[in-house]
């Protein structure tokens, strides 16, 4: 008898620990998930009313997840506005295409400004596999911050001529106003009923509440699910 109920705890012990490494890699990838979502939903902090072209000088490069960043150093001859350039292909249709080639050029009183751009999980999948060096010149077309208006975030970038793409679904996350923009804050009392708003529709129609609500739900039935199936396990044995 003593080889035998030796065994039986053992092979509960076996189960235990198995079930329990279940729910904890299930838990960290449903997290590295969320960050993941909400991390590629960061338009909604930019005025996506309007796009701007911007030229430059990189600097002060941090490269990493969930998002990469560096400063440009905007130049003071700008064109009008954004220079021909190849587009990535998920943008190359008509809607997004024209307001691209026609967002004029930065005109704001930053000379330095604060740029985010995705991570190099999806950069690289994008057009750009390495860091950037401090020196480098790229050009970019994207939206400026609406609380803090030295902040930049492209929807496309250019380094040495080469387009690297910025919106997870390939699609402007909305319609820009039609060029020349309102001025002051007159950008979104015609704007709200002909184009969907960031928050509405920012990289493909989820908000980041919607994304973390989700998903907190389905960490919640995970972690439920697996006490009650330990529970039953050993209630059996």
């Amino acid at each position: 008898m003593r080889p035998f109920t030796t065994v039986i705890p053992l092979a509960r012990h076996r189960r235990t620990r198995l079930a329990t490494a279940s729910l904890l890699s299930a838990t960290l990838l449903l997290a590295y998930s969320a960050g993941t979502a909400q991390a590629h939903h960061g338009f909604d902090d930019f005025d996506t009313d309007r796009l701007y072209y911007i030229a430059g000088t990189v600097s002060e490069v941090r490269w990493g997840e969930p998002h990469s960043y560096f400063t440009v150093t905007v130049e003071d001859d700008l064109p009008d506005d954004t220079p021909e350039h190849d587009l990535p292909e998920g943008l190359r249709d008509a809607p997004d295409r024209d307001p691209i080639n026609s967002a004029p050029s930065y005109d704001g009183s930053h000379g330095e400004l604060a740029v985010t751009i995705a991570p190099p999980s999806f950069t690289s999948m994008w057009g750009l596999d390495r860091e950037l060096d401090d020196g480098e010149r790229v050009e970019a077309v994207g939206y400026i911050g609406k609380s803090h208006n030295d902040e930049f975030r492209p929807v496309v970038f250019w380094v040495d001529g080469q387009p690297v793409n910025q919106v997870l679904n390939e699609e402007l996350p909305a319609q820009p106003l039609p060029v020349p923009y309102p001025q002051g804050d007159q950008s979104s009392s015609g704007a709200d009923q002909d184009a969907p708003s960031a928050s509405a529709d920012s990289e493909g129609g989820t908000s980041p509440v919607a994304v973390w609500t989700t998903l907190g739900a389905i960490t919640v039935a995970v972690i439920t699910g697996g006490a009650f199936y330990l529970r039953a396990r050993s209630r059996r044995t």
